[in-house]
């Protein structure tokens, strides 16, 4: 028998087997690439920002029930809730949130309304910025508490004075945010609304108000909070009820539970407006792909 031997032919086979059976390795990439890495955040849950304020209350909790904070200076969190409770069985609290939110919104509504009305003219016409911008300028350098005096003179100590001082410091911020908007359009959407022959109206309609809505929804958030801000000091001057009122009696008594339980509503009421007005912004500016949509 020419050849290979048995047991050479018997080698050969088994290695012929070996190799049939053995996995075929997948081809390797010439180059692997890495991860992309994450560059934006993703977008925070509906609950997300309540995290902060929740943490601090717990502290504020832990160093009240450990003796680290006296209730002299500030009560707990947890008598502030026992505190609040006996309010709203009693009716105290419901009627001097009622009296604080007339005032509140009654001012912001009127602020919104003239800032926007003055930045759509301010920004949208030469005259209007020349007449306009400077003197809304002016009082933005001022504080609302500068202008107490001369609002008292002018207005009296009633509800009017009140009312008028919440709306210009709700104006600023309004007006700022949404004038700056509207001068930041970008001049190729002129150009092509002035190609496609759109008239004033339209262009207002279909350009300036659209390109405006980032600024104003920046300037109502920031409006909603001056807001409040200007109520906690109006509503110590003269008053006989409302949430300042309360925590303005609360202080000569040194009764600390209630300043918390006043403190408490004024941050519920500017969280609670900040999430809807940003609630209203995700749905308005739904159309915008930008960080954090």
């Amino acid at each position: 028998m020419s050849g290979h031997s048995t047991s050479d032919r018997a080698t050969y086979e088994l290695i012929s087997v070996a190799d049939v059976m053995l996995p075929i390795d997948p081809p390797r990439p010439r180059s692997a690439r890495p991860a992309a890495p994450v560059l934006a955040p993703r977008r925070l849950p509906a609950w997300g920002i309540l995290f902060g304020p929740l943490v601090l209350v717990l502290v504020w909790e832990a160093a009240s029930q450990t003796g680290l904070l006296s209730p002299r200076l500030l009560a707990a969190p947890s008598t502030a809730v026992t505190t609040g409770f006996a309010m709203l069985q009693a009716g105290t609290l419901q009627e001097h949130f009622l009296a604080s939110a007339q005032r509140a919104w009654l001012g912001l509504g009127i602020g919104v309304v003239a800032g926007l009305v003055l930045a759509l003219a301010s920004g949208l016409t030469r005259l209007g910025e020349a007449s306009i911008d400077g003197v809304v300028q002016v009082k933005r350098a001022i504080p609302t508490l500068a202008l107490i005096p001369l609002a008292i003179l002018w207005l009296g100590i009633g509800e009017a004075m009140k009312i008028a001082l919440i709306a210009t410091s709700v104006l600023v911020p309004v007006y700022i945010n949404t004038h700056a908007a509207l001068r930041g359009i970008d001049l190729r959407f002129v150009e092509l609304a002035r190609s496609v022959g759109l008239g004033r109206a339209e262009f207002l309609r279909r350009v300036a108000l659209p390109g405006a809505l980032p600024g104003f929804f920046t300037g109502l958030r920031l409006a909603v909070t001056a807001c409040w801000t200007a109520l906690v000091v109006l509503e110590q001057i003269n008053t006989t009820e409302g949430i300042g009122y309360l925590m303005n009696r609360a202080r000569d008594y040194g009764q600390t539970d209630v300043i918390v339980v006043g403190l408490a509503v004024y941050a519920v009421l500017g969280l609670a407006s900040d999430m809807a007005v940003r609630a209203v912004e995700r749905r308005a500016l739904s159309w915008r792909k930008a960080l954090g949509t």
